[in-house]
């Protein structure tokens, strides 16, 4: 017989234990009126489409306008974007021209998680340009805790970038500290990316949304908010910590003689190896009785603001499963010879798999030719593809 699978109810919902063949109410005392069951899957339903449809990582999916087409403090713009909370729809009102740059973070944040992913059974999916990653996000998983600082330190990315370039009327160029290693013979000016800003925005738009909810103090909803208020946290403090100083050259023929020295963020593909890193050894916490995230295994040193946390365990994502978001691994590419995570037998989960052959195409026989350019001929080669079954 199949075992039930129990869904955690939601604030104004009624608790729920869904069999295989059908849903069923934990208490019966008789004929249940269908009307009633029907009311409460439409109530919580509701509610969790709403969940679905209310994320601000939407803006990294649609093309946001320009916004020098819209006038401080005009409505336009920030009526029209889906997924913004009422408190990050305020923030919006008040700085437009940093909206498209907000999206352009939420993208890199998203493009980098997929990167990261790439080779594991979740492999970062996007699944619609509202939820983005649907329903597995519900899940405060290992997956969901990357993703929130992931996404986090792609909008202290852009923000900061965007300062430099002069492309915001609230900032500029970094007004960082000059190192004290830095040799006295060299300059510290230049303009530098302005991570300090960017930082400060970041935490200010992203954690809008939870610092808005007043869940039960204590409750696993009020556990889920700490947990993506902490990875948004580290999500900005890894980009923070990662931007470091360069410096130029200057003098006769490149001797040297003078360098210019600013401050500079890392390159994205850093900040993504850092926070995957800290997904590896992500912390699994609970709620404690004063409302506070503590260790499970209180054997393990507390979390930093730098490290990743979670509070449930991962779905598994081997299955196509409606009910968690898992999109499954059937169809996905797998390397044959591999013993990883991308092998056949750890991607496919002991299902097996399927072989085909497909052509490969691919530049080959480059040359340099003086002066000054590198060409090269188009080689086709037949390859094999193994694919989960």
């Amino acid at each position: 017989m199949s075992q039930p699978r129990s869904v955690s109810p939601r604030a104004g919902c009624l608790a729920v234990t869904v069999m295989d063949n059908g849903p069923v109410l934990r208490r019966r005392t008789g004929a249940l009126p269908h009307v009633l069951l029907a009311a409460v899957y439409l109530l919580c339903g509701s509610q969790l489409l709403l969940v679905d449809a209310n994320s601000w990582w939407s803006l990294g999916l649609t093309p946001i306008q320009r916004p020098e087409m819209y006038i401080i403090g005009a409505q336009p713009l920030c009526s029209q974007l889906s997924g913004l909370s009422q408190s990050q729809r305020k923030l919006c009102q008040l700085y437009q021209d940093h909206m498209t740059y907000i999206g352009d973070g939420a993208k890199t944040g998203i493009k980098e998680c997929q990167y990261q992913f790439r080779q594991r059974r979740w492999n970062c999916s996007t699944v619609d340009n509202t939820s983005v990653f649907g329903r597995v996000m519900h899940i405060g998983s290992r997956e969901a805790a990357f993703t929130y600082a992931i996404s986090a330190a792609g909008v202290v990315n852009a923000i900061s970038r965007a300062c430099r370039e002069g492309e915001l009327s609230t900032c500029g160029c970094s007004r960082a500290v000059r190192p004290r290693e830095l040799p006295r013979d060299w300059l510290w000016g230049g303009c530098g990316d302005n991570v300090h800003y960017g930082y400060r925005f970041a935490r200010e738009f992203v954690d809008a949304r939870e610092r808005e909810k007043n869940y039960p103090r204590g409750s696993q909803e009020h556990a889920r908010t700490l947990m993506n208020l902490h990875n948004n946290e580290a999500g900005r403090q890894a980009v923070y910590k990662l931007a470091d100083v360069s410096c130029k050259c200057h003098g006769v023929s490149g001797s040297c003689s003078l360098k210019t020295c600013w401050l500079q963020l890392a390159d994205f593909r850093r900040v993504g190896e850092f926070l995957k890193e800290k997904y590896d050894s992500a912390a699994a916490m609970r709620i404690s009785r004063k409302g506070k995230l503590e260790l499970v295994d209180k054997r393990f040193n507390n979390p930093t603001p730098e490290d990743v946390v979670y509070i449930d365990p991962s779905p598994d994502y081997c299955l196509r499963n409606e009910t968690t978001g898992s999109l499954g691994t059937h169809g996905r590419l797998c390397n044959k010879t591999s013993e990883g995570m991308d092998g056949c037998e750890l991607m496919c989960c002991g299902r097996g798999y399927d072989q085909f052959k497909t052509y490969k195409h691919e530049r080959c026989h480059c040359k340099f030719h003086w002066c000054c350019y590198v060409k090269c001929k188009r080689c086709t080669s037949l390859v094999d593809q193994f694919v989960c079954k």
